[in-house]
């Protein structure tokens, strides 16, 4: 069978990985980038096509994909003269792999649905080093009919390829999994600067703590740094976890809750990035609170 043609959007660190995979495994890319052509020239070099607009990329592509920051980006990505919706084909499907709002998502398939496509949210776990390689863990949600048409193209890009109920729910989960998970980092980064203050070793800290039921692969991510400045282990800049559990805060209020536990967590990692530390690692909490901790 002919494989679908597939339309690019934001090739930085993971989506450049995603478009090198698909080329791998013999699609057609049309793409379209943004500031660092790093990997958008890469795909280019192997064939892919460039639009100047995403109006183009649309209207050449049977599926568009989506991997950007924001939820205002993917919007602005969406909407406009020059947008996905105003180029998109008859029975086209979209998919945001970015980490965005439920509530963006909803509006955005509700648009593209009345355009004659179909929207899926599906946010990603693992890092790029498992996108070159189809190992993502792809959170789709949306129309159960869409979701089985490009199911074959997800699975090349991931090993674990969910399909989790109606629009918004890939991206719901994905929050509260990011919230989780960065609050997880952010306790371990401060038991660390803790351990100093105490004057304990880190590393014993460690060795008690991954004995027993707290073990987990998010202590070890910050432990890789914390005790053996590997940074590299927990590839995922501060801005960008401060980005995620506050669209978590955002969703929690817009369902009328008061999250308790995301306060602590955003806090630190709003402070920590508007203090030096926006490109730096999550594992390097750790010398934001040690620094914290020694003033």
């Amino acid at each position: 069978m002919t494989k679908p043609t597939i339309g690019f959007i934001g090739l930085g660190l993971m989506g450049g990985a995603m478009a090198g995979r698909l080329q791998d495994q013999g699609y057609a890319l049309t793409v379209l980038g943004n500031r660092d052509r790093t990997y958008l020239d890469a795909a280019i070099a192997r064939g892919a096509t460039e639009a100047k607009t995403a109006k183009e990329v649309a209207a050449a592509s049977d599926i568009v994909m989506l991997c950007m920051g924001t939820s205002d980006h993917v919007e602005g990505r969406m909407r406009g003269d020059d947008g996905v919706i105003a180029g998109l084909r008859k029975g086209a499907t979209v998919v945001d792999f970015g980490t965005s709002l439920p509530a963006s998502s909803r509006m955005l398939a509700s648009e593209v649905a009345s355009a004659g496509g179909a929207f899926l949210d599906a946010p990603l776990g693992r890092t790029p080093s498992h996108a070159k390689d189809g190992l993502l863990n792809i959170m789709t949600s949306g129309d159960k009919a869409a979701f089985d048409k490009v199911e074959p193209v997800l699975k090349e890009l991931g090993e674990n390829v969910f399909h989790l109920g109606s629009v918004g729910s890939g991206h719901t989960i994905k929050l509260i999994n990011n919230f989780f998970g960065m609050t997880v980092a952010n306790a371990m980064a401060e038991a660390f600067a803790m351990a100093d203050v105490a004057g304990v070793e880190r590393e014993q800290l460690y060795d008690v703590m991954a004995a027993g039921p707290l073990r987990s692969g998010m202590m070890d991510f910050v432990k890789a740094y914390g005790v053996d400045g590997d940074a590299t282990m927990l590839a995922f800049a501060i801005k960008n976890a401060a980005k995620d559990v506050g669209y978590y805060a955002k969703m929690a209020e817009d369902a009328g809750i008061d999250s308790v536990m995301s306060k602590g967590t955003l806090a630190a990692l709003n402070d920590a990035r508007d203090h030096g530390q926006a490109d730096d690692m999550v594992s390097q909490m750790v010398d934001y609170y040690a620094q914290k901790f020694a003033k």
